[in-house]
């Protein structure tokens, strides 16, 4: 992971590694040495990654839109892209429930990406019991993370390495998983956004750390990025995001046991984290978690996460929706966030221009907006989605 940390340069040297101008790569310098060891070349700076390069020859406007992943249906995902109005999007999440084969979705999915100039990242949730998009066949009936939770680790390896087969055969690149929330026991029902559907694997800290890491390894290692969610955690909040305000977790605090399994989702790689919507006020009693700097910064510097920070829904979710679209995805953008999701397309436009925007006026929100398309395309080459 320190290596993606280094691979993620800054505007200036990453102009400087590819070149001003003629298009080639910065070459280094012979220097004479004023010691009596006589002449000495420095060393060639390492030629430039395929997401540095592609990073390099993206417009404001592309590289704005590299931060937005936008719903499509999952039975029609061929429809979706016509709201986003032409914003070239980073990543499209497949909402809803699809009954088709793999088959069927692999060649949908293909046709999205190839109206599109740089490779999509193609989400999905994939957890298990009721949040599940592909129901067709050749998917298996994956059983609630709850009950996941509580088969030996071997068994969990072996449903998840199926898992990421099944997804990788319907061209989905990024499942929206695991689940690290942990809910106390006996506060299940109370829970409605996790426990009450079973979503956790289950209520010691310790215990579901181990099967996150577990989980989080298998979808990688079969070749399909995983997403920890909902950091900071939503295991405690008595009020659903998606459907409700006022969803507030007075306990959690920078050292709780409860971030335990995120720390292990960093250590096991993941390629994603998901910021919750809720609020946190032992963090930051300011702002919710995902328009937070303080919430975002203890997963980057406590933490030590250096992938892609991802937001949870900004589009629908009731938790935000006193706030219009474009700041959505301003503020979290500016609070650290890499990929703003939403499941309505029709809010890529408003977002990406208003993202654009803010990039012209603003020379250290444009060094944001490049640094997380930088992260964003990282990610993609790390997974053989983005060649050059």
């Amino acid at each position: 992971m320190t290596g993606r940390r280094r691979a993620l340069l800054s505007v200036a040297v990453l102009l400087a590694a590819v070149g001003c101008g003629d298009g080639g790569p910065a070459r280094g310098r012979t220097a004479s040495s004023s010691t009596a060891g006589g002449p000495s070349t420095s060393p060639e700076p390492p030629p430039p990654s395929c997401a540095e390069r592609t990073l390099a020859g993206l417009d404001p406007a592309a590289r704005a839109g590299q931060l937005l992943m936008v719903g499509v249906p999952a039975e029609d995902p061929g429809s979706g892209l016509a709201g986003a109005a032409g914003v070239p999007v980073g990543g499209v999440f497949l909402h809803g429930r699809s009954k088709a084969d793999a088959a069927t979705l692999g060649a949908a999915v293909a046709g999205l990406q190839a109206s599109s100039a740089v490779p999509l990242q193609v989400a999905v949730d994939q957890e298990g019991g009721l949040v599940r998009t592909l129901q067709g066949p050749g998917f298996d009936e994956l059983p609630r993370a709850v009950e996941q939770g509580a088969r030996p680790p071997e068994e969990v390896r072996s449903t998840v390495t199926a898992l990421a087969r099944q997804l990788r055969a319907a061209s989905v690149t990024l499942d929206l998983a695991p689940v690290a929330d942990v809910v106390p026991a006996g506060t299940e029902a109370a829970n409605p956004p996790i426990g009450a559907s079973g979503r956790q694997y289950g209520s010691d800290p310790a215990h579901v750390a181990d099967v996150v890491g577990t989980v989080v390894r298998a979808l990688q290692d079969g070749g399909v990025a995983a997403t920890a969610k909902h950091f900071p955690g939503l295991g405690r909040v008595t009020v659903n995001t998606d459907t409700d305000l006022g969803a507030t977790d007075p306990r959690t605090t920078a050292d709780d046991p409860a971030l335990r399994p995120f720390a292990a989702a960093v250590d096991a790689g993941t390629a994603a984290v998901m910021v919750s919507s809720a609020t946190y006020p032992q963090l930051d009693p300011d702002a919710p978690a995902v328009f937070s700097p303080a919430v975002v910064g203890l997963l980057r510097d406590r933490l030590g996460f250096d992938g892609v920070v991802m937001s949870d829904d900004l589009g629908r979710a009731v938790a935000v929706s006193q706030v219009p679209p474009e700041r959505r995805a301003v503020d979290a953008v500016a609070a650290g966030v890499d990929v703003v999701l939403t499941v309505r397309a029709a809010d890529a436009q408003p977002m990406a221009q208003a993202l654009t925007d803010r990039a012209a006026a603003d020379p250290a929100f444009a060094a944001r907006v490049t640094e997380s398309a930088g992260r964003v395309l990282a990610l993609k080459e790390r997974f053989g989605l983005l060649t050059c």
